[in-house]
């Protein structure tokens, strides 16, 4: 089978906020090509003795994805122009062009397993289904997560600063609210930590089913965990069902912009005394952020950075 390859040209910042466009369209499998520098870190999980030679980042970015040949690939582009002219009153997306090339057919749903193997986040060892856990590592904290169409498998920095700071203000009676809750790794994590009770919230209906999947996993019962999709921002059904005043926690590790318009409304889901923990902050969205949470009347508790990444922790008055 032959696929349609469309090459769609947007900014190394923008790459996440496009990819899920793409995602929600029912678009999967998409492929990232950008000049942003390998991390140290990523310079060793590299095999290899002589890294290849790069140029310097331009701020451009280019995300490839596919439809098959007997798809009508005029109403899915037509779709993704639509969405992409929305999100860019908001957002500088880039040019957004998009070239159309074909190729031969690949396994795409099976060749990037090759590429995500288990690794720690300090002292908790994250695995996919694929993998053995080593013999000296039973016993200890082990969470199973499959990557795929959400997001959230916790090698990205600011889920692994949105972990540590659930890790610290998490109790044996906390309720949390993971809003855009992804792989569902935070409240499960949140769970293994000792928390009471978790909700999860996403957009994309591919997450509350990774969600699921990754629940089932890792034995966790929904009777402990429970997942719904809405936009909690401005749906009030969703933010009914989530419930007001309630939780010990929320955490929200989604894009600034959205941060933003999300901090004044979750405020009314946080119990007196509540924490939010916000990530997925680029360092230069740093104090956008916490002017949004001083502006909804939060107490500034924390902030932690790892990479270019920052982490906001707030805390409801009393």
């Amino acid at each position: 089978m032959k696929w349609n390859k469309f090459r769609l040209k947007t900014t190394t910042a923008a790459e996440d906020i496009v990819s899920s466009i793409l995602s929600d369209l029912g678009i999967e499998g998409v492929e990232i090509e950008d000049k942003v520098p390998l991390t140290q870190k990523e310079k060793e999980q590299m095999f290899v003795d002589i890294l290849p030679e790069t140029i310097p980042d331009d701020g451009t970015a280019f995300i490839n994805f596919y439809l098959e040949e007997g798809e009508d690939k005029d109403a899915v582009l037509a779709k993704v122009l639509e969405e992409l002219a929305g999100m860019r009153e908001f957002v500088d997306l880039g040019p957004c062009t998009i070239e159309e090339s074909q190729t031969e057919d690949v396994d795409w749903v099976n060749n990037w397993k090759q590429y995500f193997h288990q690794f720690y986040v300090d002292d908790i060892l994250i695995i996919p289904s694929w993998e053995q856990v080593k013999p000296e590592d039973e016993g200890k904290m082990i969470i199973h997560i499959d990557p795929g169409t959400a997001f959230g498998t916790g090698m990205h920095e600011t889920t692994q600063l949105c972990i540590r700071q659930i890790k610290k203000y998490v109790t044996d009676t906390t309720r949390i609210l993971d809003v855009g809750c992804g792989s569902g790794i935070l409240g499960m994590l949140a769970l293994k930590f000792g928390a009471a009770y978790a909700v999860g919230t996403d957009l994309d209906p591919c997450a509350i089913d990774a969600t699921h999947e990754n629940m089932k996993e890792n034995g966790v019962p929904k009777e402990q965990y429970e997942v719904m999709i809405g936009n909690i921002i401005d749906d009030k059904a969703i933010q009914d069902q989530v419930g007001y005043a309630c939780y010990d926690i929320v955490a929200a590790n989604i894009l600034a912009d959205v941060l933003v318009m999300l901090t004044p409304v979750i405020v009314s889901q946080l119990k007196p005394g509540g924490i939010y923990i916000t990530s997925g902050i680029i360092d230069d969205k740093e104090e956008v952020v916490k002017q949004a949470v001083a502006d909804a009347g939060l107490e500034l508790l924390d902030v932690t950075y790892q990479g270019e990444w920052v982490c906001v922790t707030a805390r409801k008055s009393e």
